[in-house]
């Protein structure tokens, strides 16, 4: 965006030259961290005097304020230093699973200052499960002191309908889910967006992990379930009902049965999801109890750390699976870079990344790297306070014109 002298009429009304040059100043504030008048001029390219006017109009609007001083090292007064106001609104992200709700309570810069884990029984009332994730969410927020909250976002398993926006499951997802967005919409009468859970990852593996340097790679999640992202151009590509990247249904040799509409038990999923891992790892000896996300990255942990034989075949026949699902995506869309995201692919890092790697090139004619995804903590939670945060931002910081 390049900064408007409210001069140029033919272009821009002054009010709409104001406008636009606010919403520059404070992208460049949310990049660049505070600045002082001085490097806003220079890096809007306008005049002091509006330069000035801009930070009084910012400030009587109370998205920025003075944040410290600079200049000892040169003569005459300190220059201010201005950064944008984080509490001046506060945002709340959803990872929705089927066994366990994730809440993380931010502010407008994205910094987390809340968070909580609600535990749910699978087979429980859904409305019991609705009724106590809302009130986590009020609590966690309220312990954080944000007060009201300004926007909110949901990361979910299953398509999101372009045409509706509403959830749609596939396979034996609980229906709870959908119930839980309805809910939040109804009792907090704020902006709730919904996004499939393995595209707020690749979100967050954007503008935070692995794939900062890329505008075209697949993020392949592996994890309870198994699923896709596909970003291009450095666009999320979500296809026509919103089910690019549902390769959990890619029907695969070695499974014992071809996948179904009502469930993907027999495609990809029956080879690279975490029960699959698990039993994968305890074929190889390895003690792994229990069949979730958390018992499957364990295991790969295990066997990455290990670095003994026993630890080194888990991972070539793990290794050997990924890379059919792997194969069949950079056939189709020649990403050129293909991320191991979720528990498992995050647990197995670049031991992992580089075996998926290796055996791609020997399958595959297409340059394609592998990269194991790097963001901490839950990539679905950071994507989803990504997704809140710019929602939030652009409704905050585009003045009426």
């Amino acid at each position: 965006m390049t900064a408007i002298s409210s001069h140029a009429g033919r272009t821009a009304s002054p009010r709409t030259a104001r406008a636009i040059n606010d919403r520059l100043a404070l992208e460049l504030l949310q990049r660049e961290g505070p600045l002082t008048a001085a490097q806003l001029k220079s890096l809007t390219g306008l005049s002091r005097p509006s330069v000035a006017d801009l930070v009084e109009r910012l400030q009587e609007s109370g998205l920025i304020a003075v944040v410290g001083e600079t200049g000892a090292d040169r003569r005459g007064p300190n220059a201010r230093v201005y950064g944008i106001v984080a509490d001046r609104a506060h945002l709340a992200a959803f990872d929705v699973r089927t066994h366990s709700v994730a809440i993380e309570v931010a502010d407008l810069l994205g910094n987390a200052v809340g968070s909580a884990v609600l535990p749910v029984d699978p087979f429980g009332d859904p409305q019991r499960t609705v009724r106590r994730s809302v009130a986590l969410l009020e609590r966690t927020a309220r312990t954080a002191g944000a007060g009201a909250l300004h926007t909110i976002a949901v990361g979910a398993p299953g398509l999101v309908d372009p045409a509706t926006g509403e959830l749609r499951a596939t396979g034996q997802l609980p229906a709870w889910h959908s119930a839980l967005v309805a809910e939040l919409r109804r009792r907090l009468s704020l902006p709730v967006l919904l996004e499939n859970e393995v595209n707020l990852a690749a979100v967050a593996e954007r503008r935070l992990g692995s794939v900062r340097d890329r505008e075209d790679f697949v993020l392949l999640w592996l994890g309870h379930g198994v699923g896709a992202a596909v970003v291009l151009g450095g666009v999320l590509r979500r296809g026509a009902s919103g089910g690019t990247g549902e390769i959990g249904f890619l029907p695969v040799p070695g499974t014992f049965q071809l996948p179904k509409a009502s469930g993907c038990e027999g495609g990809f999923h029956s080879l690279a999801g975490s029960a699959a891992v698990c039993a994968l790892a305890r074929s190889h000896g390895m003690p792994v109890s229990g069949e979730d996300d958390a018992a499957a990255a364990e295991g790969v942990v295990t066997a990455a750390r290990a670095g003994g034989k026993q630890g080194e075949l888990f991972l070539d026949a793990l290794a050997d699976r990924v890379v059919i699902g792997v194969a069949a995506v950079t056939a189709v869309l020649d990403s050129g870079c293909v991320v191991l995201g979720g528990e498992v692919g995050r647990a197995g890092g670049t031991e992992l990344a580089a075996r998926v790697g290796e055996r791609l090139g020997r399958m595959s004619p297409l340059p394609t790297e592998v990269r194991a995804g790097t963001v901490a903590g839950s990539a679905v939670l950071r994507g989803a306070v990504l997704l809140a945060m710019d929602a939030a931002q652009d409704a905050l910081f585009t003045p009426e014109v």
